[in-house]
């Protein structure tokens, strides 16, 4: 009966299973402002949890807002200039085809692609394509407005009452755990950390070398500069090749188009600057704290985003610390 029923709920909540996790982690991030704030508000509970909801709306929500505005208002002015025919996508790929060795030459003979018009006529063809699914994938979202306010509204809703009553959930969840005391200790501690420090570590490499790959594109005159940050905080939980699959190619394309000041310029700037992010806080705000290899977070990384999406890098790290936390327990149970 407790399985059956556990897999009837785990069923009915699998749709929300994002907006869920995410209700949990804030709350788990933003539990120990609670904390401080609960006795300086006379131990209100309610109103101690009110408050830190309004500041997770505040340094959370708003700023996520205002960049997506401003993400749609860019896009909106690229796709215009792609539209009116300001921006040629076109004469990009002349300079990289111009370019190209005798090599690469006769391969692309093989295909029917030796003539730049042929391969511009197929790259159209691709855009356009391109294009009517981008048009479709928006269309569906429009449909899917609906679920996503209500993912939004089930995030902050259990966020606040996991904050409000967190302890209790978890001394109700702490003793129906059938273990010992100790070993559940070694299991809450590591799950604790491991969100703690994949989310505030991974969020925050992600925004830095967003912010600063966006204000090199800026320095260097690369349109849709927002357009490209956001792409490379996204890029950027992929550790160790994350942002530079964004500013590599941009940095092949000043080269091709003839500009090797921006083109030397944008790579030492990439590798010394916005690489750099990565290798030094990545370890000590992931690794670190969660006592694991920096080869078992990229795997488990990768691995997660693959199968869960965008919530895989917080869920890849998490069960793969969980996974060593329980076959250590079980070494050392005998």
């Amino acid at each position: 009966m407790l399985l059956a029923a556990s897999v009837a709920l785990i069923y009915i909540l699998l749709p929300f299973y994002g907006a869920i996790m995410w209700g949990a982690i804030i709350a788990l991030l933003f539990t120990p402002f609670f904390n401080w704030l609960l006795p300086r508000l006379g131990q209100r509970p309610t109103l101690a949890a009110l408050l830190t909801m309004l500041v997770v709306l505040v340094i959370v929500v708003l700023p996520l807002s205002l960049v997506a505005t401003s993400l749609v208002s860019e896009a909106s002015h690229v796709y215009a200039r792609l539209q009116s025919g300001d921006l040629k996508p076109a004469l990009y790929f002349r300079g990289l085809f111009d370019a190209l060795p005798d090599w690469i030459t006769s391969v692309l003979d093989r295909f029917g692609l030796v003539s730049f018009t042929t391969l511009q006529r197929r790259l159209n063809d691709a855009l356009s394509q391109g294009t009517q699914m981008i048009a479709t994938q928006t269309f569906s979202v429009g449909q899917n407005t609906f679920e996503f306010v209500v993912s939004v509204f089930i995030t902050l809703y259990l966020a606040f009452f996991l904050i409000r009553d967190g302890n209790a959930v978890t001394h109700a969840i702490w003793n129906a755990v059938p273990l010992a005391t100790k070993h559940k200790d070694v299991l809450l501690d590591t799950f604790t950390t491991v969100v703690r420090a994949t989310v505030k570590g991974n969020l925050l490499v992600a925004a830095i070398q967003g912010a600063l790959g966006g204000l090199g594109f800026w320095a260097l005159g690369v349109s849709g500069a927002l357009l490209w940050a956001v792409l490379m905080a996204f890029l950027s939980l992929l550790p160790a090749v994350g942002a530079g699959l964004v500013w590599v190619p941009v940095a092949i394309y000043f080269l091709l188009a003839g500009e090797l000041g921006k083109c030397l310029a944008l790579l030492a700037y990439g590798m010394l600057v916005i690489g750099l992010v990565d290798n030094l806080l990545r370890p000590i705000l992931v690794g670190k704290d969660t006592h694991l290899p920096d080869y078992v977070v990229m795997i488990t990384t990768l691995g997660g985003m693959a199968v869960f999406g965008i919530n895989g890098f917080v869920l890849g790290p998490v069960i793969a610390a969980m996974f060593i936390a329980v076959w250590q327990i079980r070494i050392q149970t005998g």
